[in-house]
């Protein structure tokens, strides 16, 4: 039995995931047609598709992709983005919140809103659709140089708590703005992958 599986829309996450967790036995399947089709709204056949996929699958299930993570967490699988969220909610507001899709925007911040519980995370969200064709173009160090350039930016303009890098693809740009800021900023991957795989040893 795997000791993870993850479900991407994204090629360039499975050398991601292989370098943040060496040691583990992981299972990676990428469908980057799910995400193109869940643009123009998610459809019966594609909630039935990833439901499948993940019922299929032997042991705990990881979506990484942010606007699949609904539908993906009723199937049973667990959001990439929700030990993230459980993290800023402990670190407190006012949260910045970065993404490029819009179809990100909404689960996001819902996902937030519910770590926070009763208290207010004080969002500010920074929407930064136009440097989506770099990764798309595979300009992965442009993509998260823009990013954290951009996030800098927002973050010499007003104090925040934390920042919240809303995309599993924009954790390029964690370190460069750990270099530049002492303000915490948390990007999914890494907290996901460190939070189930510590979870699963405790379950082994």
């Amino acid at each position: 039995m795997p000791d993870l599986t993850l479900l991407h829309t994204a090629e360039v996450h499975v050398e991601t995931f292989r370098a943040l967790a060496p040691e583990a036995d992981l299972d990676q399947h990428v469908r980057a047609d799910w995400l193109e089709r869940a643009q123009s709204g998610i459809d019966a056949a594609l909630k039935a598709e990833i439901a499948e996929t993940v019922e299929a699958a032997d042991g705990p299930v990881l979506c990484t992709c942010t606007t699949l993570g609904p539908v993906a967490e009723k199937a049973g699988a667990i959001r990439i983005d929700w030990p993230m969220m459980l993290e800023a909610a402990r670190l407190g507001g006012p949260v910045l919140m970065a993404y490029c899709l819009e179809s990100t925007a909404g689960p996001s911040e819902a996902l937030l809103r519910r770590a926070f519980g009763a208290r207010d995370p004080e969002l500010t969200c920074l929407e930064l659709g136009q440097h989506w064709p770099l990764f798309e173009a595979g300009e992965g160090a442009g993509f998260a140089a823009a990013i954290a350039e951009d996030v800098a930016e927002a973050l010499a303009a007003m104090d925040f708590g934390c920042v919240v890098l809303a995309q599993a693809s924009m954790a390029g740009a964690a370190e460069l703005l750990r270099e530049q800021t002492r303000v915490p900023v948390l990007a999914s991957p890494e907290i996901a992958v460190r939070a189930l795989l510590a979870e699963h040893k405790a379950g082994a």
